[in-house]
Order: structure tokens, then sequence, then C-alpha cells
């Protein structure tokens, strides 16, 4: 509908295509359309995605692989590329994060958490922590990440 308002979602995504974080990050992308299927969704690489499109977001999806005990290269590249120039800029918009991890994950939740607190970022969720193969269980809590996402926008919760 015209003039209707459009939800911005941004999801940044650390891995290898076809690995198991883009397994997830497909499921992400189906939620974030349940969710809100008039969803605007921007899926870039961490190591393309940019100020500009934090700025454009009006919410921001995280997906790493754990790389030895700590999230990928990638997505520190993206933080450190984007935090001096979104500071001040990008407080209160709010995020989720989605971890593919072959140990526990936990490494890579604190380090991503501790940077995001610097960008004064809001967590809607826990994060989803997928420990080994993807199964429908990995599946479906990534698509109710998204889902979670999408309707909390389209309904201003977030």
């Amino acid at each position: 509908m015209p003039g209707e308002r459009v939800s911005r979602i941004l999801l940044v995504l650390a891995g290898h295509p076809g690995g198991r974080t883009a397994s997830l990050a497909e499921a992400v992308q189906q939620g974030v359309f349940e969710g809100d299927p008039a969803a605007e969704l921007r899926i870039k690489p961490a190591l393309q995605a940019d100020a500009d499109d934090v700025i454009w977001a009006e919410g921001i999806l995280l997906g790493t692989p754990e790389h030895f005990g700590y999230m990928s290269g990638a997505l520190k590249d993206f933080f450190d590329r984007t935090f001096y120039p979104l500071e001040e800029r990008s407080a209160g918009k709010p995020f989720g994060l989605f971890v593919s991890a072959g140990n526990d994950g936990q490494g890579t939740i604190t380090a991503v958490r501790r940077i995001v607190a610097g960008y004064r970022w809001i967590e809607i969720s826990a994060p989803t922590l997928v420990i080994g193969d993807v199964n429908d269980s990995a599946f479906n809590s990534c698509r109710e990440l998204g889902a979670t996402m999408a309707a909390g926008l389209a309904l201003k919760i977030f």
C-alpha cells in the first residue's frame, strides 16, 4: 500500500558461502518475511557492509561462525570499520545475533556483546547459538530470530 511504513533490516553475514552460517542465514531470511512480508531486508557480507548500511537499517542481525573461540575476522573487520563513523549515530538500534559454533560459542557471544555495547544497540533476544551441524531445531531457532526482529519492528516494539 502506498505510504505504508516498511521495516528496514540489515543482515551482516560473516562466513563462507555454502557454509553452516550461510545455511542459518537462509533461515533468518525466511523468518524475516514470515514476521513481516513487507520488510525490506539488505543482506551484506561483513567485509562489504558499512556505516551507511547501519544508518539505513532500523534493525540489525549479525551472523558469524565461531573461529578459534572468537567471532570471524570478517565481522571484527566490520566492527573496526564502522565503530567510530557510527559513534552516537546508531544508539538504540535493535540487534540480534546468531552464531555457528564448533566449540561452545561463548567466546564469540561475549566478544560481540562487548563490542556492540559500545554502539549502544539493544539486544532483542538471547543469541541463537548453533553448535555443530545445522538441524531442524537450529533452522527453526534462526527463523524465529528473523521473525522476531521483523515483527517487532513492524509492531513498533523495537
